[in-house]
């Protein structure tokens, strides 16, 4: 003990703001502050990545004594950085820039001298649709902090498709079509993800100039701070897909309408074996080059989800040979990035004949693939490992920000574990591709922090988790007991609780939602009880310092999962009344929902990773008019709701404050009058009828404007009094109504 509080005494006593010199330098400035000078970093060159944490006493005197971080660039050195942070220090550094980073009074000192090295040599990150359902909206501090995280966690390769709009403007400028039609032909901000694939054209369009422009700046400012810490970021390309216009000004050209994705208008693609392919491949390359440089690698992702023009080996080969010479002729040291989704996705139709015909028309190592959904299907065991070509094993772990409790670390270490030691040297990388974060951040950390690990303990690193996330091991039992009992399931599109999901008597509305989970709602509710009962007991004056407000996410998290699972109940009894003309009961089931509604958004509302202000506010906040302002909120509603199309209503569904108690709280209200009333007038309720009055509801929402809070809301606790944690009174509260026995 008193070793470590002379070790942050030397710390204080050396504590100085001076500008950083070298990425490593800021980036820990920003973390830690003036601790900051607890630590020295030292560069030694390596061919593998590599860091090394060791105490170091220079001289005999006090003030000299650091820990000193060795690695081979700034990226090893800040991934050695949070090891030591997060397995030493017990401090969690978030990749939500709402969660502080909560320092130890003191910071301890290694007994040894601990050296990792990467186990490959790619960490990628990121998916095109991460930037529809978590990054829209996010300016610079946000992006800032992110990429201290990926850093932080050895991430060395994200996907950088900010601000390429700017770029296809110019491009398509130069072919002839005017402002109108371009800024028609993109999608609104947050349905880019989908427009960037080829698989709508236009829709919440026309896009604002004013995006273009701060979109543009933005990615500069991107990509220059992920170069400074040795990551390569992967670049948009040409893949084929042009505008409507442009095929009808170039009826010479070989262009065809793709198979229609998701109800909306087929978009368009040009062969890329036509004249013009090249050319406006070339045309986007070098612009793209002059405004944010490159690292020579490029996604480029033609068909995704989608049927091409022809299924012919010869025709698919052609494809990919002349998409790749077209990257060449920009771009001599050209490599290409595809995700393999599709590959899953249409995998009755990818046959081994067409796949071999289109990988293989690349050159070897030109073609670097991600298998995009490995905890449900690695492609590369079923593809001779995609027949040489070199690819990354990704996690996907999530489908369109769905706040559930899903991810199994335990089967994603063996399936891991296994492809590590049998995919041989074609599989040079590890990577996630999420469709978004802000969910389930354990499995992340974990599967970033297994890249340097070469012999884990998955309920070690539980422990460890716990202390970082509470400041205390007291319930590392109910960890373990979350990751063996809870976190079982992966998950799949559309997933999400009976809560969010449209209304229905039975089953869910739509084809999204699906209310699914395999464990036991009363193992979850014995976790809830144990960490609002454990914080109570130990919340006095005393203990209160040593829980963290990690933890208060975890308790949002956890609680609200609950609820929504038991909202199911409540559905079925009322189900069950309304088949026996039980009005009386179908009432009080009304009541308890209404009650679980309240209970829930109070306490969403208490974190802002759980709201839907945040959301909102930073939406308007891209807009430099009013309309534009309104316009941007319009987005950020619809892709959360009826997302677009007559398909994917609810695809995106989240547990958000806010979005319960005003958007799905009162589509159960308006269905739970409707049945009451045909139950009264002995009638069959008629759920299609219904079906039209709701969608009706549902637009108008997303064209409305009621403001919501964008910071956390405070919960009078009527039955604890002395805690001043919002959070923990509103958990309180559904514990003593909901749980307590």
């Amino acid at each position: 003990m008193r070793k470590t509080l002379l070790f942050t005494l030397a710390c204080m006593l050396l504590a100085i703001n001076t500008p950083a010199q070298r990425p490593i330098d800021g980036l820990a400035h920003r973390i830690l502050g003036d601790a900051k000078s607890c630590f020295s970093f030292e560069y030694q060159p390596d061919t593998i990545d590599f860091f090394e944490i060791k105490a170091l006493k220079d001289s005999l005197s006090l003030p000299s004594l650091k820990i000193r971080i060795t690695g081979n660039n700034d990226n090893s050195l800040a991934m050695g950085l949070n090891y030591y942070l997060k397995h030493i220090a017990g401090v969690h550094v978030s990749w939500l820039l709402c969660e502080p980073v909560e320092l130890p009074n003191a910071f301890p000192i290694p007994d040894t001298t601990i050296r990792r090295k990467a186990l490959v040599k790619d960490r990628f990150f990121l998916n095109y649709c991460t930037y529809g359902y978590t990054m829209p909206w996010w300016k610079w501090p946000q992006w800032e902090r992110f990429i201290d995280w990926m850093a932080l966690n050895g991430i060395n390769m994200p996907l950088a498709i900010t601000g390429q709009e700017a770029v296809w403007y110019e491009v398509w400028k130069e072919f002839g079509m005017t402002d109108e039609e371009i800024r028609s032909y993109f999608s609104g901000p947050a349905h880019l993800p989908w427009h960037r694939m080829a698989n709508l054209d236009g829709f919440g369009g026309p896009l604002p100039m004013s995006w273009l422009e701060g979109q543009k700046e933005l990615q500069q400012q991107i990509v220059q701070r992920e170069r400074e810490f040795n990551m390569t970021p992967v670049l948009p390309a040409f893949a084929g897909h042009v505008p409507k216009r442009f095929a009808e000004m170039h009826p010479e050209a070989d262009i065809q309408q793709l198979s229609a994705w998701c109800g909306f208008e087929p978009t368009y693609f040009l062969n890329s074996a036509d004249p013009l392919f090249p050319k406006i491949q070339k045309s986007f390359m070098d612009k793209e080059i002059a405004l944010f440089g490159t690292d020579h690698i490029y996604g480029v992702d033609p068909f995704n989800e989608m049927d091409p023009p022809s299924w012919e080996p010869e025709y698919l080969a052609n494809v990919s040979e002349n998409i790749y010479s077209s990257l060449q002729q920009a771009d001599p040291a050209a490599r290409w990035l595809q995700m393999t989704w599709v590959f899953y996705y249409k995998r009755k139709s990818w046959t081994p004949e067409r796949l071999r015909a289109y990988l293989t028309a690349v050159p070897q190592d030109k073609l670097v693939l991600l298998d995009y959904f490995c905890e449900k299907t690695e492609v590369w065991r079923t593809t001779g490992g995609f027949y040489g070509q070199p690819f990354i094993w990704c996690y996907l772990g999530n489908f369109g920000g769905n706040t559930m409790l899903v991810g199994n670390i335990n089967e994603l270490e063996k399936k891991l574990s296994a492809a590590l030691e049998e995919a041989g040297p074609n599989m040079t990388g590890i990577g996630s591709t999420l469709e978004s974060f802000d969910v389930s951040p354990h499995i992340y950390e974990y599967l970033f922090d297994r890249i340097w690990n070469p012999q884990p303990d998955v309920h070690q690193w539980i422990d460890d988790w716990c202390k970082v996330r509470m400041g205390t091991d007291i319930l590392n039992g109910q960890w373990r007991l979350l990751i063996d009992s809870i976190y079982k399931d992966w998950s799949f599109y559309g997933l999400g609780t009976q809560l969010v999901a449209r209304p229905s008597l039975e089953g869910h509305g739509t084809y999204y939602t699906k209310p699914y989970y395999s464990y036991s709602n009363d193992t979850l509710k014995s976790i809830c009880k144990a960490f609002v009962r454990q914080y109570a007991h130990d919340y006095s004056d005393f203990y209160k310092t040593i829980w963290k407000d990690t933890y208060q996410y975890d308790l949002v998290n956890f609680f609200s999962q609950w609820m929504g699972n038991h909202f199911m109940d409540i559905r079925n009894n009322f189900t069950v009344a309304y088949k026996n003309r039980d009005i009386k009961e179908m009432k009080r089931q009304v009541k308890l929902a209404n009650q679980l509604f309240d209970d829930v958004d109070a306490l969403l509302n208490t974190h802002p990773a759980f709201m839907l202000g945040p959301w909102i506010e930073a939406a308007r906040a891209w807009g430099t008019t009013k309309e534009e302002k309104d316009y941007d909120e319009q987005q950020a509603r619809t892709i959360l709701t009826i997302w677009g199309g007559p398909i994917l209503n609810d695809y995106a569904n989240q547990m958000w404050g806010g979005l319960v108690k005003d958007y799905y709280a009162k589509r159960w209200n308006l269905f739970f009058k409707a049945v009451i009333k045909a139950a009264k007038q002995g009638k069959e309720f008629d759920e299609k009828a219904f079906g039209e009055e709701l969608s009706k509801f549902e637009h108008a929402w997303t064209e409305s404007h009621t403001k919501y809070p964008a910071k956390p809301q405070k919960v009078k606790q009527k039955n604890r009094q002395g805690t001043k944690d919002p959070t923990f009174n509103a958990a309180w509260e559904i514990y003593e109504r909901w749980m307590k026995e």
